[in-house]
């Protein structure tokens, strides 16, 4: 057996996402199944080293993880040649001074969304690894869900006819504080710490309109900052100056009409905590994470206004669940193995910073939006 060992700087992985999806679900969990296979004979093992700025959080991930290395010194691991991938899962102003350290030193790079505070900063990071060979991709993880998985299969075998419209509802109720402990980082609501959910979400619609409905070409978005106060992890009050709830729709170059609720101040009564429904001329279906329900135009039932009597139709007795037809591996898990192959083996990988950089515009331009208060046109970078 043939090992291509993969030396990995994973940096930022004590936060939440870097932490369960990406050391946990995804690195740890490739090396638990002895690799990426590919061929009869041939793998590819991660050796990840964790970088933070805790030594002792960094000694109890790698003890729950069964990783062997950390450091809290980012230009030493940078400097070792068996380490060829540099992976950013820090706080997004973070981000670019790290990316622009491991282009120095020759490294390969991977990162979290959004890839930088700036558009500009985005392109920058990307031409910097273009321009020294070296491969590069964001994650964009909603890709690999498998409700959004059966909904590009459903596209594929032409089950809705000319799509119309996509709404998507994201979202939950992150608590305050003051009773109940948050589930969600405090910087997140802090403009100053470039917090806000435009800035969080709007790259993922971005990527998931682009690459399964159709390139998008405007955008109206209405932010909010709903909650104004809330508790940080010490125990402290402090003001929310970014939005936690945004409102936007967006127009895509074929027609389609996309909107998008993406909210920390909704409690959930719908199938998940995302879910969207497409609209077509032959059908219609509902994903969420996981599930997909369809129904056909000969399936659809005919109402009748009135509300004076009781509503006849049950309406969710009309949808039909889509079978499990492939087995589907957690997304960000699925999405790495993608990327270590592109290292490794040279095999194609289209999600690379300046598809991230596509992301980061589309905030920006959904802030521009809020801000101007009318449509933002979204021009090709």
């Amino acid at each position: 057996m043939h090992v291509h060992n993969v030396g990995i700087i994973m940096n930022g992985v004590t936060g939440r996402m870097g932490t369960n999806q990406h050391l946990l679900r995804s690195i740890a969990a490739i090396m638990k199944q002895g690799g990426v296979k590919v061929g009869a004979d041939e793998v590819i093992m991660p050796d990840p080293i964790l970088v933070g700025r805790n030594a002792n959080k960094l000694a109890q991930l790698c003890e729950q993880s069964g990783v062997q290395k950390f450091t809290t010194n980012l230009d030493e691991a940078l400097a070792d040649p068996n380490n060829s991938i540099y992976f950013d899962a820090q706080t997004t102003g973070r981000r670019a001074d790290g990316v622009r350290k491991a282009v120095e030193a020759g490294k390969h790079v991977y990162c979290e969304k959004p890839t930088a505070v700036s558009t500009e900063t985005a392109l920058e990071l990307y031409r910097l690894c273009k321009d020294a060979g070296l491969k590069n991709g964001v994650v964009q993880d909603k890709l690999w869900l498998p409700g959004i998985m059966k909904l590009k299969r459903l596209i594929q075998n032409d089950f809705f006819g000319k799509i119309l419209s996509v709404r998507g509802e994201f979202g939950y109720w992150v608590f305050e504080g003051h009773t109940v402990p948050a589930q969600r980082p405090s910087w997140n609501y802090r403009k100053e710490d470039d917090g806000g959910i435009i800035v969080d979400m709007l790259c993922h619609w971005r990527y998931v309109l682009d690459q399964v409905f159709g390139k998008v070409k405007a955008v109206s978005c209405l932010g909010a900052t709903h909650i104004p106060e809330r508790i940080d992890e010490q125990g402290r009050p402090y003001k929310c100056t970014a939005d936690d709830a945004a409102y936007a729709t967006f127009e895509l170059e074929n027609g389609i009409i996309a909107q998008f609720n993406s909210s920390w101040t909704v409690r959930v009564r719908r199938d998940d905590l995302l879910t969207l429904q497409v609209d077509g001329t032959k059908g219609s279906a509902v994903a969420g994470l996981r599930e997909c329900y369809i129904q056909h135009y000969g399936n659809t039932p005919k109402p009748v206004w009135n509300p004076d009597i009781e509503q006849p139709i049950k309406f969710f007795e009309g949808w039909a669940k889509v079978p499990e037809q492939e087995l589907f591996d957690n997304a960000f898990k699925a999405q790495w193995e993608l990327f270590l192959k592109h290292v490794v083996k040279d095999e194609p990988f289209p999600w690379t910073l300046y598809e991230g950089a596509k992301g980061v515009q589309l905030a920006e331009k959904g802030l521009e939006s809020w801000a101007k208060r009318c449509w933002v046109d979204v021009p090709e970078l």
